[in-house]
């Protein structure tokens, strides 16, 4: 099939969804006036090895925070925002701080999430994530289409748990990414592949 996005699929559900897959989930915590927030963000990766580099998006917006959502929100009030990498075993947790909690309502509060400080920033971590990565924002870009901002930040602390270090190598027990839909996958299998001679 083909089809052009401005004039529909005709499909049940959005194919574009699901085709970029699978996708690492920023599970991105931030701190403001109102207080610390967390959520999770699927359309969110690595742009840059030095300095390093993340992005993330942020593609809806809630009634109480002008035209955005709490992260968002918070981010442009201070600037920071924490990156926490997410397991199977915390998918739950992860899933439960997607609700449309209102402002100024902790998630890691209401899904019983515990923190841990940051070094370098002043914003909480999930304590229980393989690794987490503080930011500080480099760019706030508007993309096309309402309430979709794109979100850049240099990593200036990164956090990993003693568990997932094996042989100076950051192994997590598995990666948890989203496909689309509602549908995920905890990535466990992996092989090493040689580039060619100066790649």
């Amino acid at each position: 099939m083909f089809y052009k996005p401005a004039q529909g699929h005709g499909l049940p559900h959005n194919p574009f969804n699901a085709i970029v897959a699978p996708r690492p989930i920023g599970w991105i915590s931030t701190r403001g006036a109102m207080g610390d927030n967390l959520a999770p963000y699927s359309f969110f990766n690595a742009v840059a090895y030095v300095p390093p580099q993340v992005m993330f998006a942020s593609t809806a917006a809630k009634s109480d925070r002008e035209g955005t959502k709490d992260t968002v929100a918070q981010i442009r009030e201070t600037g920071v925002f924490c990156v926490n990498m997410v397991t199977r075993a915390l998918i739950d947790a992860m899933n439960a701080t997607s609700a449309p909690l209102p402002a100024g309502e902790d998630e890691f509060t209401a899904a019983g999430i515990a923190k841990a400080p940051c070094e370098t920033i002043d914003c909480p971590r999930v304590a229980e994530a393989p690794a987490a990565l503080e930011c500080r924002v480099t760019q706030i870009v508007p993309l096309l289409g309402a309430a979709n901002v794109l979100v850049l930040g240099e990593v200036t602390g990164v956090h990993i748990r003693p568990d997932c270090l094996n042989g100076g190598r950051y192994l997590p027990p598995d990666r948890l990414s989203r496909l689309g839909y509602k549908d995920y996958a905890a990535i466990t299998e992996t092989f090493a592949l040689d580039r060619p001679p100066g790649g």
